[in-house]
C-alpha cells in the first residue's frame, strides 16, 4: 500500500511539474525568431501569403519571423525540414492544400500523414482559381478548347507549378473529367507559367486568381473559366464552371487553401499562442484590404476545426482519386 501510495504521489508531481514546465514554456514563447519554411520559390502565391503572414506574426508575436524557401522534390523539402525541426513552435510551414490534404487524398504512398505527423496551427487563407491559355491557341471559350483539344489529341501540354502541386492535381482531374489530352509540363511558381503560356510554349494550366490575373489583364493569357460556382468580381467577364455545365469541376473549390503547421508534438499553450495570432492577423482590417486585393480570403480557425477542415478535404480527394494521372 505505501509503495502505491508513493507511486501515485510521484506520478501526479510528475504531472503538475509537467504542466508547469509547459506553461512556463508558452510565458517565455516566443523569445527568439521564427521560421516559416514555405516548399515554393520565392515570387510565388504560397510565397506572397508568406511573407505577410510573416511580417504581420512578428507583429502580434513581438518576434521576427523569417520566410525560408525550400522548394523541390513535389514540396517534400520543405515538408521533411519541418517534420525534422524540434517540435518546440520555433519552425512552422505554410502548407497548402495540395500538401496538407490533396496529395494525402489522391496518393497511397507518401511518407507522411497531415492529420499524424504535424501539429495542426490555423487555417489561414483560400483562394478561387482560373483555367488559362495560351493567345496563341485558337480558342476564345471554355467549349472551344474542349473542341478544340479533342480535334488534336495528344498536341497540346499545361503548365503546373510543380509534380503535386494544386494546379497540377487540378488539371488532371479537369482533364478526366473532359477528355482533353495534354502533357505536363512542371514548373516551379505560377509566374513562370504566364512566362511561358504567354510565349506559347504552354497552352493551358489551372492556376490561383493571383497567379493569373496580371498576366490575364495584360493580354498575356487568355482567361475561359473560373473555378467556382459564380463569377468573381475581379473577372466579371469570365464565367464559372458552374455556369458552363460542368459542376463537377467546382468541386476543385477553392483551387487551394494555406494553412500554417508545425512538428508533430508542439506544446498545447503554444499551439494555442500561434493559434490565436494567425486569427489575430486574419482578422485585420488591413489584411482583408490587402489580401483581397492580391484574391486572397483569409481565414480564422481553431486547432480543431483546421483539422476538421483538412480531414474532410483528403476524403474529397480520396473520393477524386480514380481520375487523376500522377505520372
Amino acid at each position: 500500500m505505501h509503495s502505491t501510495t508513493l507511486t501515485a504521489l510521484f506520478g501526479a508531481t510528475f504531472c503538475i511539474a509537467a504542466t508547469g514546465a509547459q506553461a512556463a514554456q508558452a510565458d517565455s514563447f516566443p523569445n527568439r525568431p521564427i521560421r516559416m519554411i514555405v516548399a515554393f520559390s520565392a515570387g510565388g502565391s504560397t510565397d506572397t501569403v508568406a511573407r505577410y503572414y510573416a511580417v504581420k506574426l512578428g507583429e502580434v508575436l513581438k518576434t521576427n519571423v523569417i520566410v525560408e524557401n525550400r522548394p523541390g522534390a513535389a514540396q517534400m523539402i520543405g515538408i521533411n525540414a519541418t517534420l525534422n525541426a524540434p517540435a518546440d513552435g520555433y519552425t512552422i510551414y505554410l502548407g497548402t492544400g495540395s500538401s496538407l490534404s490533396q496529395n494525402p487524398g489522391v496518393r497511397t504512398n507518401l511518407p507522411y500523414d497531415p492529420l499524424k505527423n504535424f501539429t495542426l496551427l490555423g487555417l489561414v487563407a483560400t483562394t478561387p482559381g482560373v483555367i488559362v491559355v495560351t493567345p496563341a491557341l485558337p480558342v476564345q471559350t471554355f467549349s472551344e478548347l474542349i473542341t478544340y483539344a479533342k480535334a488534336n489529341p495528344g498536341k497540346l501540354n499545361y503548365g503546373s507549378s510543380g509534380l503535386g502541386s494544386a494546379s497540377h492535381l487540378q488539371a488532371e482531374y479537369f482533364l478526366s473529367l473532359t477528355g482533353v489530352q495534354a502533357t505536363h509540363i512542371p514548373f516551379k511558381a505560377d509566374a513562370e507559367i504566364m512566362t511561358a503560356m504567354s510565349g506559347n510554349l504552354v497552352h493551358l494550366g489551372i492556376a490561383p486568381i493571383q497567379g493569373a490575373v496580371g498576366a490575364i489583364r495584360t493580354g498575356k493569357v487568355r482567361p475561359l473559366a473560373i473555378t467556382s460556382a459564380t463569377r468573381i468580381a475581379s473577372l466579371p467577364d469570365t464565367p464559372s464552371v458552374s455556369e458552363l455545365g460542368f459542376k463537377e469541376l467546382q468541386a476543385i473549390d477553392p483551387y487551394t487553401y494555406y494553412g500554417l503547421v508545425g512538428p508533430s508534438g508542439i506544446p498545447d499553450a503554444v499551439v494555442t499562442k500561434i493559434n490565436a495570432a494567425i486569427n489575430t492577423v486574419s482578422a485585420m482590417p488591413q489584411t482583408k484590404e490587402l489580401m483581397g486585393q492580391n484574391y486572397f480570403y483569409p481565414s480564422t480557425s481553431t486547432p480543431e476545426s483546421f483539422r476538421n477542415y483538412i480531414a474532410q478535404d483528403i476524403a474529397k480527394w480520396r473520393s477524386f482519386s480514380s481520375k487523376i494521372k500522377l505520372d
